[in-house]
């Protein structure tokens, strides 16, 4: 995993405990204690987290600094692929749900080409790539905008799912695990997918290979509760194995 993203994993976890230790942080992550202790001290300098015996608290920084906009560059090229061949699994006249996250920001740069479409979005990002876009139908579900994220989440954002059907539902995901399926690091964000879920005739997650072999906050669903998975080359063989072995369909991009 580069360093960057290995970074932003940490800080997730850390803010996701408030306090945590360097032997869950080394498991979570899969490195070594020796690696985690580095990574603790890059971020302490940047003044995300405070080291304590043993581990690490959380300390309060700016919203953007583990959201959205810090996030986009990384891995750029990789979401590129990803999204362009996610896209492909979309046919023009279609129903798309399209998930918050910095990879499913890049499908809806993608969707453009698979026009006619009409594509609800449940990210403020994702809507400025496609308003005002030939052959889109744009739907922005309503919501409350999570700081930093800009996805919409909330009571609102499910009963406008509760009035829709959809072909397809794209899915962002935060992490993914063998034993503990799909989760994510926000409670209202997974909140979100698990109505979502129930919204699609299929659901296609979009995910690059560092969220394999991690577990967050909150369970979204089993692994085979979606039918395909679109990420690139994983290191982590035993969870893409586990994804194919309940049943879901995995593209590499």
């Amino acid at each position: 995993m580069p360093l960057v993203d290995r970074l932003d994993l940490t800080l997730r976890f850390v803010r996701e405990s408030q306090r945590i230790s360097l032997a869950e942080l080394a498991e979570r992550l899969g490195v070594s204690e020796m690696t985690v202790r580095r990574d603790l001290d890059e971020l302490q300098a940047q003044g995300l987290v405070e080291r304590v015996r043993g581990g690490a608290v959380a300390l309060s920084a700016p919203r953007e600094e583990a959201g959205f906009e810090r996030r986009e560059a990384w891995q750029a090229a990789t979401k590129k692929r990803i999204a362009a061949r996610a896209a492909k699994l979309v046919e023009p006249g279609q129903t798309i749900l399209l998930d918050a996250g910095t990879t499913t920001a890049a499908v809806a740069k993608s969707l453009v080409s698979r026009a006619p479409l009409t594509v609800a979005v449940l990210s403020l990002q994702a809507a400025a790539h496609l308003a005002d876009r030939r052959g889109i139908r744009l739907i922005v579900l309503g919501g409350e905008s999570r700081p930093g994220e800009r996805s919409l989440v909330g009571p609102l954002t499910a009963k406008m799912l509760d009035e829709m059907w959809f072909d397809t539902f794209v899915m962002s995901i935060g992490a993914v695990h063998r034993e503990l399926g799909w989760s994510e690091f926000d409670i209202a964000d997974a909140a979100v997918k698990q109505h979502a879920l129930t919204r699609a005739e299929q659901t296609v997650v979009v995910a690059d290979s560092t969220k394999f072999g991690v577990r967050a906050f909150a369970k979204v669903a089993a692994l085979g509760e979606v039918g395909t998975l679109v990420t690139d080359k994983p290191d982590d063989k035993d969870t893409l194995a586990a994804i194919r072995r309940a049943g879901v369909t995995t593209l590499l991009a």
